[in-house]
């Protein structure tokens, strides 16, 4: 028992770390996209319904260029 708990203790904190990490990155990302969406929406006074596939790509090409400069 002295074992496992030796080696399961550290295994389940990187777990909950893991999982923990993974939560806050994606909220992190949902609220980064609603605040672009009420930003275009108080520019334009209305909501995008949808992007096209297209025009995700060329957004996330132009967010990753303007990070790496």
């Amino acid at each position: 028992m002295d074992g496992l708990q030796q080696i399961g203790l550290p295994v389940l904190g990187i777990v909950a770390a893991a999982a923990l990490t993974f939560y806050v990155v994606s909220f992190s990302e949902i609220r980064e996209k609603s605040l672009r969406d009420f930003e275009d929406y108080e520019a334009n006074g209305k909501f995008k319904s949808s992007l096209s596939s297209r025009e995700r790509r060329a957004r996330r090409k132009a967010e990753k260029d303007s990070k790496s400069s």
